[in-house]
């Protein structure tokens, strides 16, 4: 216990129960039971586009969601299949099978459970915003790019995996349209916008489902209209929880499957972390990213042994949850058990859903993903910004998730470095200080006449590895009026860090001023430089004597020295 506790494993579920009551238990079942039925065509939906069966989206609804609820550290935060993973999971089917997804996922697991042990869950939750708008609209125009064949009815053997190669594949089809799946399509989508103002409690995709299913049945089995193709047209549905199975992990499928592993993790973390701080928005929690980590990686891991697919917080899902009440982890455990008593009393009758009805509600899943207005708002922004973004859509879009978060991690950090770099400089002071709003300022004299012989060097900004040649470079001269200064005074108390290559520098210019005899005299180190100083032996090497609190002191201390 003493090992969790030092963990901050700390699951909401069992800090809840402490003060559980009849009242919070009502709301929770009404807020688990809505949930569980806004879930239960997503989850199908997300099945399939994934290239998995329909009940494989709900086996991962149902044991990954409880598992996120029993361990997880929000209070209302429901995991499952979402969107985002469709792109990702649908890739690793086409190329590695499902033997390879199961592999992919439990590796991914794995790491989101490393994370969460090695207390990363604040730092990821720092992602760049324009990187998750960026793959989140990627991932939102793969989607609907995939629902292309379901949505128009076209006869195709096979729909190619690369975006463009898709489309090329629509335009050599489009003869094939199928008029009746076009409409079932198309009233899908309106069902889906247009019911909620009608009938408020039932989620528009459930409506469009039902009232859809119940349409084409008609059609078919009393009309004699058929030609539109259902779910069980294209699977056969088991309608039962299966029995967990072994996975073939060894070295060879590890080092194949790692960055697709790495993709699933990051992207997990990502959502799940961002939907939990989303929910703290709203109910006035405070969730644990660290211990959400672990339940995640632990649902990951699970999940794969009964055939489901990556699991990770769902932020629709989530905010339905709150909108209706819920508010302890109980909640997410009874949308769990709501979609596997409708898996086995009601699982069978999932096949008489329209594929069409299906890519309407992912196309709508798509649109909402794509939050637009805020990519377009983003656009407004620096470069800098606007370069992560669009590098990160496109890459999505064009190449694969796993490509464009990597690229784009790797892309916004080195953006990171060039502007803590401009921000960053190193100003030389030649004959006087102005010290008229300097905060060591200790007379009543706004300037400081600097002692013959004494240079000031300030250096502005964290002193790190993108600034710390300026200094070098600064120095690369022979002095005031081209002679060589008896002292250097390099303040720095604009300075909150330096890494190790600011003291690898630090130290180079120290051993360089002792061949030339010049002395050196640092002044306005905080405490966390002085720190790091300490810790490498400079400050030994230097003095403790020539590492002065403030400018004054340091030209007090400089003056003595140039007179000698």
């Amino acid at each position: 216990m003493d090992f969790f506790n030092s963990l901050l494993f700390k699951p909401k579920l069992f800090t809840a129960l402490k003060n559980y009551s009849k009242d919070k238990f009502l709301a929770d079942l009404m807020s688990g039971v809505i949930v569980g039925i806004v879930a239960l065509p997503l989850a199908i939906a997300f099945g399939i586009a994934s290239g998995v069966s329909p009940e494989k989206g709900l086996i991962t609804a149902i044991i990954g969601g409880f598992i996120v609820s029993f361990l997880g550290g929000s209070s209302v935060q429901i995991g499952g299949p979402t969107g985002a993973f469709i792109v990702i999971v649908y890739g690793i089917v086409h190329r590695f099978g499902l033997p390879g997804l199961a592999v992919s996922t439990v590796l991914a697991g794995i790491m989101l459970v490393g994370m969460g042990v090695l207390r990363l869950g604040s730092i990821i939750k720092f992602m760049p915003y324009p990187i998750i708008v960026g793959f989140t609209g990627g991932i939102a125009m793969v989607i609907f790019t995939t629902q292309i064949k379901d949505l128009l009815g076209l006869t195709m053997e096979n729909v190619p995996s690369g975006f463009i190669s898709q489309w090329i594949a629509y335009g050599k089809a489009i003869g094939t349209l199928n008029i009746k799946s076009l409409a079932i399509g198309i009233l899908s989508i309106l069902l889906i916008i247009y019911s909620p103002k009608v009938v408020k409690k039932i989620p528009g995709s459930l409506v469009a489902i039902i009232v859809l299913t119940l349409l084409v049945y008609v059609l078919k089995n009393y009309l004699g209209i058929t030609g539109i193709e259902t779910i069980g047209d294209r699977f056969e549905i088991n309608a039962s929880l299966p029995a967990p199975h072994t996975i073939p992990i060894n070295l060879s499928t590890i080092h194949l499957l790692l960055p697709s592993a790495f993709t699933i993790a990051m992207l997990g973390a990502i959502e799940s972390l961002l939907s939990a701080t989303v929910a703290d928005g709203v109910t006035g929690d405070r969730h644990h990213s660290d211990t959400e980590l672990v339940a995640q990686g632990a649902a990951n891991i699970v999940v794969p042994l009964f055939g489901g697919i990556p699991v990770t917080g769902a932020i629709a899902r989530t905010m339905t949850n709150i909108g209706n009440g819920g508010r302890t982890p109980v909640a997410g455990i009874i949308h769990a058990a709501v979609l596997l008593l409708i898996l086995l009393f009601l699982g069978s009758l999932t096949k008489h859903i329209p594929m069409p009805c299906l890519a309407g509600v992912l196309v709508i899943v798509a649109y909402n993903m794509s939050e637009w207005r805020t990519f377009r708002s983003l656009l407004k922004n620096p470069k800098s910004d606007v370069i992560v973004l669009l590098a990160t859509f496109f890459l999505t879009v064009i190449f694969d998730l796993t490509i464009a978060i990597e690229t784009g991690i790797l892309l916004a950090m080195a953006l990171l470095v060039k502007r803590l770099s401009e921000t960053s400089g190193i100003s030389i002071i030649k004959d006087e200080l102005n010290m008229e709003a300097d905060a060591e300022k200790t007379a009543d004299n706004d300037r400081l006449t600097l002692p013959k012989g004494v240079e000031v060097y300030e250096i502005e900004g964290p002193f790190f590895f993108g600034v710390a040649n300026k200094l070098e470079g600064s120095m690369q001269w022979t002095g005031i009026d081209n002679k060589r200064p008896k002292v250097r005074i390099i303040r720095m108390r604009k300075v909150p860090f330096m890494d190790s290559t600011g003291l690898h520098n630090l130290e180079s210019l120290y051993r360089i001023s002792q061949k030339e005899k010049i002395r050196l005299i640092l002044s306005g180190v905080n405490e966390k430089v002085r720190a790091l100083l300490d810790k490498s032996g400079f400050t030994e090497k230097i003095g403790e004597e020539n590492i002065c609190s403030n400018i004054g002191e340091a030209l007090k201390r400089a003056e003595g020295l140039s007179e000698c």
